[in-house]
Protein backbone atom coordinates (compact mmCIF):
# COMPACT_ATOMS: atom_id res chain seq x y z
CA UNK A 1 0.00 0.00 0.00
CA UNK A 2 2.86 2.36 0.85
CA UNK A 3 4.42 1.66 -2.56
CA UNK A 4 1.10 2.48 -4.29
CA UNK A 5 0.92 5.86 -2.59
CA UNK A 6 4.55 6.48 -3.53
CA UNK A 7 3.93 5.85 -7.24
CA UNK A 8 0.58 7.64 -7.43
CA UNK A 9 2.05 11.16 -7.81
CA UNK A 10 4.35 9.84 -10.56
CA UNK A 11 1.47 8.30 -12.52
CA UNK A 12 -0.62 11.45 -12.03
CA UNK A 13 2.17 13.66 -13.34
CA UNK A 14 2.72 11.38 -16.35
CA UNK A 15 -1.02 11.45 -17.14
CA UNK A 16 -1.21 15.25 -17.00
CA UNK A 17 1.91 15.79 -19.12
CA UNK A 18 0.88 13.15 -21.69
CA UNK A 19 -2.63 14.64 -21.97
CA UNK A 20 -1.15 18.11 -22.43
CA UNK A 21 1.13 17.08 -25.30
CA UNK A 22 -1.57 14.96 -26.98
CA UNK A 23 -3.82 18.03 -27.10
CA UNK A 24 -1.01 19.96 -28.75
CA UNK A 25 -0.54 17.24 -31.37
CA UNK A 26 -4.28 17.37 -32.16
CA UNK A 27 -3.90 21.12 -32.83
CA UNK A 28 -6.55 22.01 -30.26
CA UNK A 29 -6.89 25.56 -28.87
CA UNK A 30 -4.64 26.40 -25.91
CA UNK A 31 -5.80 25.26 -22.48
CA UNK A 32 -4.71 26.14 -18.93
CA UNK A 33 -2.20 23.73 -17.45
CA UNK A 34 -2.78 21.38 -15.75
CA UNK A 35 -6.04 19.60 -16.64
CA UNK A 36 -6.58 17.21 -13.73
CA UNK A 37 -7.98 13.67 -14.10
CA UNK A 38 -11.78 13.41 -13.75
CA UNK A 39 -12.41 17.10 -12.90
CA UNK A 40 -10.31 18.69 -15.66
CA UNK A 41 -10.35 22.49 -15.24
CA UNK A 42 -13.32 22.63 -12.85
CA UNK A 43 -10.95 23.65 -10.06
CA UNK A 44 -10.27 26.95 -11.88
CA UNK A 45 -13.88 28.17 -11.95
CA UNK A 46 -14.78 30.71 -9.29
CA UNK A 47 -17.61 33.22 -9.05
CA UNK A 48 -18.26 35.50 -10.81
CA UNK A 49 -17.61 33.14 -13.73
CA UNK A 50 -17.31 35.87 -16.38
CA UNK A 51 -14.42 37.50 -14.51
CA UNK A 52 -12.67 34.17 -14.04
CA UNK A 53 -12.99 33.41 -17.76
CA UNK A 54 -11.76 36.92 -18.59
CA UNK A 55 -8.60 36.36 -16.51
CA UNK A 56 -7.97 32.98 -18.14
CA UNK A 57 -8.49 34.47 -21.62
CA UNK A 58 -6.14 37.38 -20.97
CA UNK A 59 -3.44 34.86 -20.07
CA UNK A 60 -4.01 32.18 -22.73
CA UNK A 61 -5.50 34.08 -25.67
CA UNK A 62 -8.87 34.88 -27.28
CA UNK A 63 -9.75 31.20 -27.87
CA UNK A 64 -9.21 28.61 -25.14
CA UNK A 65 -10.45 25.08 -24.53
CA UNK A 66 -11.55 24.05 -21.05
CA UNK A 67 -12.08 20.47 -19.95
CA UNK A 68 -14.96 20.57 -17.46
CA UNK A 69 -15.17 17.02 -16.19
CA UNK A 70 -16.37 14.93 -19.13
CA UNK A 71 -17.35 18.00 -21.17
CA UNK A 72 -15.24 20.30 -23.30
CA UNK A 73 -16.03 23.99 -23.46
CA UNK A 74 -14.68 26.49 -25.97
CA UNK A 75 -14.30 30.01 -24.57
CA UNK A 76 -14.13 32.83 -27.15
CA UNK A 77 -13.38 36.39 -25.99
CA UNK A 78 -12.66 38.00 -29.38
CA UNK A 79 -15.66 39.74 -31.06
CA UNK A 80 -14.39 38.94 -34.56
CA UNK A 81 -13.87 35.25 -33.77
CA UNK A 82 -17.25 35.07 -32.01
CA UNK A 83 -18.86 36.56 -35.13
CA UNK A 84 -17.19 33.89 -37.25
CA UNK A 85 -18.49 31.18 -34.89
CA UNK A 86 -22.07 32.39 -35.27
CA UNK A 87 -22.00 33.12 -39.02
CA UNK A 88 -19.67 30.81 -40.94
CA UNK A 89 -19.81 28.02 -38.35
CA UNK A 90 -23.24 28.60 -36.80
CA UNK A 91 -24.46 25.05 -37.50
CA UNK A 92 -21.41 23.58 -35.73
CA UNK A 93 -22.22 25.54 -32.57
CA UNK A 94 -26.02 25.23 -32.79
CA UNK A 95 -26.45 22.18 -30.54
CA UNK A 96 -26.78 22.47 -26.76
CA UNK A 97 -25.54 20.12 -24.06
CA UNK A 98 -28.15 17.94 -22.38
CA UNK A 99 -28.04 19.22 -18.82
CA UNK A 100 -30.28 18.35 -15.87
CA UNK A 101 -31.63 21.91 -15.67
CA UNK A 102 -32.66 21.82 -19.35
CA UNK A 103 -34.33 18.44 -18.90
CA UNK A 104 -36.65 19.65 -16.13
CA UNK A 105 -36.94 23.42 -16.67
CA UNK A 106 -36.86 23.54 -20.50
CA UNK A 107 -39.44 20.83 -21.25
CA UNK A 108 -36.89 18.10 -21.92
CA UNK A 109 -34.66 20.28 -24.12
CA UNK A 110 -37.50 21.42 -26.40
CA UNK A 111 -37.40 25.19 -25.72
CA UNK A 112 -35.48 27.43 -28.12
CA UNK A 113 -32.55 27.94 -25.76
CA UNK A 114 -31.96 24.20 -25.34
CA UNK A 115 -33.43 22.43 -28.37
CA UNK A 116 -30.97 20.53 -30.62
CA UNK A 117 -30.38 21.92 -34.10
CA UNK A 118 -33.02 20.69 -36.55
CA UNK A 119 -36.47 21.41 -37.96
CA UNK A 120 -38.03 22.02 -34.54
CA UNK A 121 -35.32 24.51 -33.54
CA UNK A 122 -35.49 26.34 -36.88
CA UNK A 123 -39.26 26.67 -36.58
CA UNK A 124 -39.00 28.01 -33.03
CA UNK A 125 -36.39 30.55 -34.12
CA UNK A 126 -38.65 31.69 -36.95
CA UNK A 127 -41.58 32.16 -34.56
CA UNK A 128 -39.44 34.12 -32.10
CA UNK A 129 -38.06 36.33 -34.89
CA UNK A 130 -41.59 37.21 -36.02
CA UNK A 131 -43.64 37.20 -32.80
CA UNK A 132 -41.10 38.25 -30.17
CA UNK A 133 -38.04 40.05 -31.53
CA UNK A 134 -39.21 41.60 -34.80
CA UNK A 135 -38.87 45.39 -35.15
CA UNK A 136 -42.64 45.60 -35.68
CA UNK A 137 -43.43 43.71 -32.47
CA UNK A 138 -40.93 45.70 -30.38
CA UNK A 139 -42.22 49.00 -31.77
CA UNK A 140 -45.81 47.92 -31.15
CA UNK A 141 -45.00 47.23 -27.49
CA UNK A 142 -42.74 50.26 -26.99
CA UNK A 143 -45.47 51.98 -24.95
CA UNK A 144 -45.08 49.26 -22.31
CA UNK A 145 -41.39 50.04 -21.91
CA UNK A 146 -42.03 53.79 -21.69
CA UNK A 147 -44.78 53.34 -19.08
CA UNK A 148 -42.61 51.10 -16.90
CA UNK A 149 -39.62 53.46 -17.12
CA UNK A 150 -41.86 56.39 -16.13
CA UNK A 151 -43.21 54.37 -13.19
CA UNK A 152 -39.65 53.58 -12.10
CA UNK A 153 -38.57 57.25 -12.29
CA UNK A 154 -41.64 58.38 -10.32
CA UNK A 155 -40.81 55.77 -7.68
CA UNK A 156 -37.22 57.05 -7.46
CA UNK A 157 -38.44 60.65 -6.96
CA UNK A 158 -40.68 59.53 -4.10
CA UNK A 159 -37.65 57.90 -2.44
CA UNK A 160 -35.12 60.63 -3.25
CA UNK A 161 -33.95 60.96 0.36
CA UNK A 162 -33.49 57.22 0.85
CA UNK A 163 -30.69 54.80 0.06
CA UNK A 164 -31.62 52.65 -2.93
CA UNK A 165 -30.33 49.35 -4.26
CA UNK A 166 -30.33 50.11 -7.99
CA UNK A 167 -29.85 46.45 -8.85
CA UNK A 168 -33.24 45.72 -7.27
CA UNK A 169 -34.81 48.71 -9.04
CA UNK A 170 -33.57 47.55 -12.46
CA UNK A 171 -34.50 43.97 -11.63
CA UNK A 172 -38.12 44.94 -10.97
CA UNK A 173 -38.20 47.19 -14.05
CA UNK A 174 -36.96 44.40 -16.32
CA UNK A 175 -39.34 41.81 -14.89
CA UNK A 176 -42.35 44.11 -15.20
CA UNK A 177 -41.55 44.92 -18.84
CA UNK A 178 -41.12 41.24 -19.67
CA UNK A 179 -44.35 40.13 -18.01
CA UNK A 180 -46.32 43.03 -19.50
CA UNK A 181 -45.19 41.89 -22.94
CA UNK A 182 -45.96 38.23 -22.18
CA UNK A 183 -49.24 38.43 -20.26
CA UNK A 184 -50.12 42.10 -19.81
CA UNK A 185 -49.36 41.97 -16.06
CA UNK A 186 -46.94 43.54 -13.62
CA UNK A 187 -45.81 41.76 -10.47
CA UNK A 188 -43.42 44.25 -8.81
CA UNK A 189 -43.76 47.71 -7.29
CA UNK A 190 -47.05 49.61 -7.09
CA UNK A 191 -50.29 49.07 -9.02
CA UNK A 192 -50.09 45.27 -8.80
CA UNK A 193 -53.56 44.01 -9.71
CA UNK A 194 -53.42 40.72 -7.76
CA UNK A 195 -51.10 40.71 -4.75
CA UNK A 196 -51.44 36.97 -4.14
CA UNK A 197 -50.67 36.10 -7.76
CA UNK A 198 -47.70 38.48 -7.73
CA UNK A 199 -46.36 36.83 -4.57
CA UNK A 200 -46.70 33.41 -6.20
CA UNK A 201 -44.85 34.59 -9.30
CA UNK A 202 -42.02 36.16 -7.31
CA UNK A 203 -41.53 32.96 -5.34
CA UNK A 204 -41.40 30.81 -8.49
CA UNK A 205 -39.01 33.21 -10.19
CA UNK A 206 -36.67 33.36 -7.19
CA UNK A 207 -36.54 29.55 -6.97
CA UNK A 208 -36.00 29.16 -10.74
CA UNK A 209 -33.24 31.77 -10.73
CA UNK A 210 -31.54 30.05 -7.79
CA UNK A 211 -31.70 26.55 -9.30
CA UNK A 212 -30.67 27.69 -12.79
CA UNK A 213 -27.49 29.18 -11.39
CA UNK A 214 -26.46 26.04 -9.51
CA UNK A 215 -23.54 23.97 -10.75
CA UNK A 216 -24.76 20.37 -10.86
CA UNK A 217 -21.71 18.15 -10.60
CA UNK A 218 -23.54 15.24 -12.26
CA UNK A 219 -23.67 17.25 -15.51
CA UNK A 220 -19.88 17.11 -15.68
CA UNK A 221 -19.08 13.88 -13.88
CA UNK A 222 -21.93 11.56 -15.00
CA UNK A 223 -21.39 8.77 -12.49
CA UNK A 224 -22.06 11.17 -9.61
CA UNK A 225 -25.85 11.34 -9.29
CA UNK A 226 -27.58 14.52 -8.09
CA UNK A 227 -30.86 13.07 -6.81
CA UNK A 228 -31.51 15.82 -4.26
CA UNK A 229 -31.01 18.56 -6.86
CA UNK A 230 -33.12 16.68 -9.42
CA UNK A 231 -35.98 16.45 -6.91
CA UNK A 232 -35.84 20.22 -6.37
CA UNK A 233 -35.85 20.82 -10.14
CA UNK A 234 -38.89 18.57 -10.61
CA UNK A 235 -40.80 20.36 -7.83
CA UNK A 236 -39.88 23.76 -9.28
CA UNK A 237 -40.97 22.64 -12.76
CA UNK A 238 -44.38 21.51 -11.46
CA UNK A 239 -45.01 24.87 -9.75
CA UNK A 240 -43.80 26.92 -12.70
CA UNK A 241 -45.66 24.83 -15.27
CA UNK A 242 -48.88 25.18 -13.28
CA UNK A 243 -48.46 28.96 -13.13
CA UNK A 244 -47.78 29.31 -16.86
CA UNK A 245 -50.76 27.08 -17.64
CA UNK A 246 -52.88 29.40 -15.50
CA UNK A 247 -51.69 32.41 -17.55
CA UNK A 248 -52.45 30.59 -20.81
CA UNK A 249 -55.96 29.63 -19.69
CA UNK A 250 -56.63 33.17 -18.50
CA UNK A 251 -55.61 34.66 -21.87
CA UNK A 252 -57.56 31.96 -23.71
CA UNK A 253 -60.65 32.96 -21.75
CA UNK A 254 -60.16 36.63 -22.62
CA UNK A 255 -59.95 35.78 -26.32
CA UNK A 256 -63.26 33.91 -26.12
CA UNK A 257 -65.06 36.52 -24.00
CA UNK A 258 -64.07 39.78 -25.67
CA UNK A 259 -62.54 41.20 -28.80
CA UNK A 260 -59.41 42.15 -26.87
CA UNK A 261 -57.05 40.61 -29.34
CA UNK A 262 -56.88 43.36 -31.92
CA UNK A 263 -53.40 43.02 -33.42
CA UNK A 264 -51.99 46.10 -31.70
CA UNK A 265 -53.22 44.94 -28.29
CA UNK A 266 -51.99 41.35 -28.43
CA UNK A 267 -49.54 40.21 -25.81
CA UNK A 268 -47.22 37.29 -26.51
CA UNK A 269 -49.53 34.58 -25.14
CA UNK A 270 -52.46 35.87 -27.20
CA UNK A 271 -50.33 35.93 -30.36
CA UNK A 272 -49.22 32.33 -29.75
CA UNK A 273 -52.78 31.20 -29.02
CA UNK A 274 -53.78 32.64 -32.40
CA UNK A 275 -51.13 30.44 -34.01
CA UNK A 276 -52.44 27.50 -31.99
CA UNK A 277 -55.90 27.91 -33.52
CA UNK A 278 -54.39 27.42 -37.00
CA UNK A 279 -51.97 24.58 -36.11
CA UNK A 280 -53.11 22.95 -32.85
CA UNK A 281 -51.02 19.80 -33.42
CA UNK A 282 -47.74 21.73 -33.37
CA UNK A 283 -48.51 24.69 -31.11
CA UNK A 284 -49.33 22.69 -28.01
CA UNK A 285 -49.49 24.40 -24.64
CA UNK A 286 -46.02 23.04 -23.82
CA UNK A 287 -44.59 24.64 -26.97
CA UNK A 288 -46.23 27.94 -26.00
CA UNK A 289 -44.73 27.70 -22.51
CA UNK A 290 -41.30 27.08 -24.01
CA UNK A 291 -41.71 30.17 -26.22
CA UNK A 292 -42.82 32.19 -23.20
CA UNK A 293 -39.50 31.31 -21.59
CA UNK A 294 -37.57 32.84 -24.50
CA UNK A 295 -38.86 36.31 -23.68
CA UNK A 296 -39.51 35.86 -20.00
CA UNK A 297 -37.65 36.67 -16.87
CA UNK A 298 -37.08 32.98 -16.26
CA UNK A 299 -34.42 32.89 -18.97
CA UNK A 300 -32.82 36.19 -19.93
CA UNK A 301 -34.02 38.96 -17.64
CA UNK A 302 -32.19 37.47 -14.69
CA UNK A 303 -28.99 38.94 -16.14
CA UNK A 304 -30.29 42.15 -17.77
CA UNK A 305 -30.60 44.23 -14.60
CA UNK A 306 -26.97 43.56 -13.62
CA UNK A 307 -25.81 44.76 -17.05
CA UNK A 308 -27.91 47.93 -16.77
CA UNK A 309 -26.36 48.66 -13.38
CA UNK A 310 -22.84 48.26 -14.77
CA UNK A 311 -23.67 50.53 -17.73
CA UNK A 312 -24.98 53.23 -15.37
CA UNK A 313 -21.74 53.01 -13.36
CA UNK A 314 -19.74 53.50 -16.57
CA UNK A 315 -21.83 56.59 -17.42
CA UNK A 316 -21.29 58.04 -13.94
CA UNK A 317 -17.53 57.62 -14.37
CA UNK A 318 -17.56 59.55 -17.69
CA UNK A 319 -18.26 63.28 -17.06
CA UNK A 320 -18.16 64.08 -20.79
CA UNK A 321 -21.04 61.67 -21.44
CA UNK A 322 -23.05 63.34 -18.67
CA UNK A 323 -22.50 66.76 -20.28
CA UNK A 324 -23.59 65.36 -23.66
CA UNK A 325 -26.74 63.79 -22.16
CA UNK A 326 -27.61 67.09 -20.45
CA UNK A 327 -27.42 68.88 -23.80
CA UNK A 328 -29.80 66.34 -25.39
CA UNK A 329 -32.41 66.28 -22.60
CA UNK A 330 -34.53 69.35 -21.92
CA UNK A 331 -35.86 69.88 -18.38
CA UNK A 332 -39.03 71.41 -19.85
CA UNK A 333 -40.23 68.54 -22.05
CA UNK A 334 -40.20 64.71 -22.02
CA UNK A 335 -37.08 63.15 -23.53
CA UNK A 336 -37.61 61.35 -26.83
CA UNK A 337 -35.47 58.23 -27.43
CA UNK A 338 -34.96 59.29 -31.06
CA UNK A 339 -33.08 62.38 -29.82
CA UNK A 340 -30.69 60.31 -27.70
CA UNK A 341 -28.55 58.12 -29.99
CA UNK A 342 -26.48 56.92 -27.02
CA UNK A 343 -29.59 55.23 -25.63
CA UNK A 344 -29.46 52.63 -28.40
CA UNK A 345 -26.01 51.55 -27.17
CA UNK A 346 -27.22 50.86 -23.64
Amino acid sequence: MATLFLYFPVFLSLYIITRHFLDKIKNLPPAPFPSLPIIGHLYLLKKPIYRTLSKISSKHGPVILLQLGSRRQLVVSSPSIAEECFTKNDVVFANRPRLLVAKHLAYNNTSLAWAPYGDHWRNLRKIVSIEVLSAYRLQMLSSIRLEEVKAMICGLFRKQNQLLDMKTVFFELTLNIMMQMIAGKRYYGENVSDAEEAKRFRGIHAETFLLSGQTIIGDYIPWIKSKKMEKRLIECHIKRDSFMQYLIEEQRGKILETDCCVEKKKNLIQALLSLQQNEPEYYTDDIIKGLMLVNSNLVIAAHSFALIEEEILVLIAKPLIQVLMSSLISPHEPAKPSRIPLLHSV
